[in-house]
C-alpha cells in the first residue's frame, strides 16, 4: 500500500479541528515513524494510542499526536477526551464507509496530528469537528485530493483561519 497523506479543517472558532493523517503499512516507514513517535514524548506533546473506549483501540491502530502543546487541565481534558473520541469515531467512520479497507486494518497504522485550540470550551463541538475532520482527511488521503490543479488555482490568494480569514 502506498502511504496516504490527508488534511482537513472543519468548523470555526476555537472548537475548529485541523487534522493531518498519515496512513501506511505497519511494516514500512509509517510503522517506524509511528513507533518512534510513541516512544519519544516531549514536553507538552505525549503521543498515545487512540481508543474508542478504554481497552478498545481503534483499528487501524491510530497514534494521536497533539499539535498544540497542552496548556492546562481543561485543554488537556479536551485534547485527550473530546478530540481523541472524535478522532476515534472518525477513523471508524472511514473504515465503515470503505475509505480504509476493513480487511487490511491490522496491516496498517495511522498517525493523526490533531490541533485543539487552547481556547476551546465546547467539548461536543470539539468532538463533532474532530470526527468529521478525521474522516475527511482520510478520504482526502485515499483520493489524493486536492489535486495539483486545484492548489495551483489558488496559489495567489492563500487563506486560512489566521490569515485573510475575514
Amino acid at each position: 500500500m502506498a502511504t496516504e497523506i490527508g488534511e482537513s479543517f472543519v468548523g470555526s472558532s476555537a472548537e475548529a479541528a485541523h487534522i493531518n493523517t498519515v496512513l501506511g503499512a505497519k511494516e514500512g516507514p509509517v510503522g517506524a515513524a509511528w513507533a518512534t513517535a510513541l516512544a519519544t514524548p516531549r514536553a507538552g506533546h505525549a503521543a498515545f494510542v487512540t481508543v474508542v473506549r478504554p481497552g478498545v483501540a481503534v483499528r487501524p491502530l491510530t497514534l494521536f499526536v497533539n499539535k498544540a502543546a497542552l496548556t492546562g487541565e481543561e485543554h488537556s481534558r479536551l485534547t485527550g477526551g473530546a478530540a481523541q473520541a472524535g478522532v476515534a469515531s472518525g477513523v471508524l467512520d472511514a473504515v465503515a464507509d470503505g475509505i480504509v479497507d476493513a480487511g487490511r486494518v491490522d496491516e496498517l497504522v495511522l498517525i493523526a496530528a490533531v490541533w485543539v485550540d487552547p481556547a476551546a470550551v465546547d467539548e461536543e463541538l470539539v468532538y463533532a469537528n474532530n470526527r468529521a475532520a478525521t474522516r475527511a482527511a482520510l478520504e482526502a488521503g485515499r483520493r489524493g485530493t486536492p489535486g495539483v490543479d486545484e492548489a495551483l488555482a489558488v496559489r495567489d490568494d492563500p487563506r486560512n483561519p489566521f490569515f485573510r480569514s475575514g
